[in-house]
C-alpha cells in the first residue's frame, strides 16, 4: 500500500500533466511540443499516460475516467475559441480512448490485485 505522502505528490503529478495537455492544447500551434508521431496516436498517448499516473494516486479507474473523458472532449471543444486551430471530433474521440483503455488496464490491476475475485465469489449479491 502506497502511503499518502506519496499519493499527494503523484496527484500533484497528475494535476500538472493535465495542466500541460490544457496549456498545449490551447496554445498557437507554432508554440505546440510534438513527438513527431501522428497527432492522434499522442492525443491518445498523452491521455493514457494523464490517466495511469491519476490512478495511481487515486484507485477509483472508472471514477477517474468519469471526469478526464469530459474533460478530453472539453480541451479540443475548446480549440474553435482559438484562432489557428479547428476541433475535431476523431481527435476527441482518440483522447476519450485513451482515457478509457488506462482507466480499465487500471481497473484490471487493482481486481487483480484484490486477488480477481468478484461479488459472487466472495458470497455477496452483486
Amino acid at each position: 500500500m502506497m502511503s499518502a505522502k506519496y499519493r499527494r505528490w503523484i496527484a500533484a503529478a497528475g494535476a500538472l500533466l493535465m495542466v500541460a495537455i490544457a496549456a498545449d492544447s490551447l496554445v498557437p500551434v507554432d508554440w505546440q511540443v510534438r513527438l513527431g508521431l501522428h497527432w492522434l496516436t499522442e492525443h491518445f498517448l498523452a491521455y493514457f499516460a494523464v490517466t495511469l499516473i491519476i490512478c495511481l494516486a487515486w484507485p477509483r479507474p472508472m471514477a477517474v475516467a468519469a471526469w478526464l473523458v469530459p474533460c478530453a472532449v472539453l480541451l479540443e471543444a475548446l480549440q474553435g475559441l482559438t484562432a489557428d486551430r479547428v476541433p475535431d471530433l476523431p481527435t476527441a474521440l482518440f483522447g476519450a480512448a485513451g482515457v478509457a483503455s488506462a482507466a480499465l488496464l487500471a481497473d484490471l490491476a487493482v481486481w487483480l490485485r484484490k486477488g480477481g475475485k468478484t461479488a459472487v465469489d466472495e458470497g455477496r449479491k452483486a
